[in-house]
């Protein structure tokens, strides 16, 4: 295992490591989604294409407070490893393994259960229509 990525648990974990090391991170991770994906199969290319935006949106927001909407639940690989699923890719798209999307029942991390593009945004949309017409300004659980 790699030396940085050993090290993340949560995206708390993330965010106590300096900038400095996030491009070390990305390269740990990006070779372990790799090895991951060779052995369970799933989605590569767009895995690997959202690995700096998952540890961008781990280190600047305080997830799961703040609640990351994937549009594309098959690029939710490096997400599942930083919030704490790094051992359940072994698992991944396995019968009672870890799911190659989001889903709610298996991280407090999935805002929602999703699978194709587009989703999101009537999702979003929705729980903004009702946070307004309920009157509050924010509400955090999308449950």
């Amino acid at each position: 295992m790699s030396a940085l990525l050993e090290r993340i648990n949560a995206p708390a974990d993330v965010r106590r490591l300096d900038e400095s090391d996030l491009p070390q991170l990305a390269r740990e991770l990006r070779e372990f989604v790799l090895r991951s994906v060779s052995q369970t199969g799933g989605h590569l290319s767009s895995n690997l294409g959202t690995v700096e935006l998952t540890i961008a949106l781990h280190y600047v927001f305080d997830t799961p407070r703040d609640r990351i909407v994937w549009d594309v639940g098959h690029q939710t690989y490096a997400h599942k490893i930083l919030t704490g699923r790094r051992a359940g890719m072994a698992s991944l798209r396995r019968w009672g393994g870890i799911a190659g999307f989001p889903r709610r029942d298996e991280s407090e991390y999935d805002t929602f259960g999703t699978a194709h593009s587009s989703t999101s945004i009537s999702r979003g949309a929705g729980h903004g229509d009702r946070r307004e017409a309920q009157g509050r300004a924010a509400q955090r659980s999308w449950r």
